[in-house]
């Protein structure tokens, strides 16, 4: 098994990330900089010499150990370090390092509370909570903000939580608007519209060639809305900010 020897003043491991794949009865490495895995996979980075901190296809980069010409041929077919350094690349698992994981979490935590406060009011003064608030009543339900989850599906299970025990006077808030469209735009994505984009209708009049919809939406909602309406020639009024749906009266 081959060894690379680095000069002691040349210390190219440090802040490694590693891209791991199992192939065959065999583990495979590559070493990475930090962060640009993800960039590269977004498309952000398209530079292999910014992603790849050594153009080696490893066993175990720790002890420097470079996979040999047998052990790459037995499991991927072939001895193209560049082929198989890209397929480890796109397909592998990335192993994080501390800082990169703890920097990841944080980040999601943040999107979390930041996602659940403009979602939410407080039902008595129809205002948001701060994320600081939000962050001290998930700590005190203990709800664990980190896992696989992307933040949009943990800030969904963390508002059930917190509408449901109730540890500050929480619950979902949506937008009350006024929709006016003629009837012949608003036949074409009546349904899209109500299916995807409305909450609920409250109220629904066709007068003369226009139709009239007062309907409760998400906020996430309104710019798609508003854009969508206002290019086919209709218009939107906000009637109010923050309404608190029938469903949510008595919490």
């Amino acid at each position: 098994m081959a060894v690379i020897n680095q000069p002691a003043s040349q210390i190219r491991l440090t802040n490694v990330s590693l891209v791991r794949m199992k192939k065959g009865k065999k583990r495979f490495e590559i070493a990475c900089y930090q962060n640009k895995v993800q960039d590269y996979r977004a498309g952000v980075e398209k530079d292999l010499d910014e992603v790849l901190q050594i153009p080696q296809v490893f066993i175990n980069v720790s002890k420097g150990q470079v996979a040999s010409n047998d052990d790459l041929k037995k499991s991927f077919g072939s001895t193209n370090t560049d082929e198989i350094i890209l397929e480890i690349l796109k397909k592998g698992e990335i192993q994080l390092s501390e800082r990169e994981r703890s920097a990841q979490n944080e980040k999601l935590h943040n999107e979390i509370l930041t996602i659940i406060s403009t979602k939410c009011i407080n039902p008595k003064t129809k205002k948001r909570y701060p994320p600081t608030m939000i962050d001290k009543a998930l700590k005190e339900l203990k709800f664990n903000m980190v896992n696989a989850k992307t933040a949009k599906v943990k800030a969904l299970e963390a508002i059930k939580l917190l509408v449901e025990k109730q540890i500050i006077p929480i619950v979902r808030a949506q937008m009350k608007l006024r929709i006016t469209l003629s009837n012949k735009e608003y036949t074409k994505i009546e349904k899209t519209f109500k299916e995807k984009l409305v909450s609920s209708v409250e109220h629904e009049e066709k007068i003369d060639s226009e139709t009239e919809l007062v309907c409760l939406v998400e906020p996430e909602f309104y710019k798609e809305i508003s854009e969508s309406i206002k290019s086919k020639k209709g218009s939107v009024e906000i009637l109010d900010m923050a309404v608190i749906s029938e469903g949510n009266q008595n919490l």
